[in-house]
């Protein structure tokens, strides 16, 4: 069974990435040779493996989760694609947790879906415990289309615009939107 079917099955939330977004982050994480990979937001680990498969030889992915249920089943799905060895899966809250992790900084590739209203805390440390010209990307910058005007304002909107104008108008980094699925915001640091 893979990881889409078995999330479903343990009627976890039906709010992972589409197939082709996860094969574009695998290929970012190898693009900047990733050795060490975060992902803030690990659901049943879907997007977990498709950037584990891109980490070069040694690599290691810490993965940080909310919810003890979506984090049982998100190691279920990662040992079923043979990559538990790669990914370290942590149960809490995001902020707490990046806490912890200052000392595996600096990171090559973070992967940030969770929380939104969370979203500027998680980029503001990603950006200071990624190593220049490592990779950050952000999910759902379309916010399900609200944010460029195709739906109705959602109650993620405003806050998914202004993090997208921020990232657009921060002189430090590179940025464009990858359009597939609910857009992903990706960011390059400058040397």
């Amino acid at each position: 069974m893979n990881a889409r079917e078995e999330s479903s099955r343990q009627e976890l939330p039906a709010i992972r990435i589409l197939a082709e977004e996860g094969r574009f982050l695998q290929f970012l994480v190898r693009t900047c040779g990733a050795r060490k990979a975060l992902e803030i937001g690990t659901l049943g680990g879907y997007s977990g493996i498709w950037i584990a498969r891109g980490l070069v030889p040694g690599g290691k992915l810490y993965t940080l989760e909310r919810e003890p249920k979506h984090a049982a089943v998100a190691r279920k799905n990662l040992a079923a694609a043979g990559l538990n060895e790669l990914v370290e899966v942590r149960v809490g809250e995001a902020i707490e947790l990046l806490g912890a992790l200052h000392t595996e900084a600096p990171f090559d590739f973070v992967f940030i879906d969770a929380d939104k209203s969370g979203y500027p805390a998680y980029f503001e440390w990603a950006l200071n415990h990624t190593r220049g010209r490592g990779i950050i990307a952000a999910h759902n910058a379309f916010q399900e289309g609200s944010v460029i005007g195709t739906v109705q304002d959602n109650e993620h909107t405003v806050l998914m615009r202004q993090f997208n104008q921020q990232i657009a108008g921060d002189k430090r980094l590179i940025s464009t939107v990858y359009p597939a699925g609910d857009g992903t915001l990706i960011v390059v640091k400058r040397g």
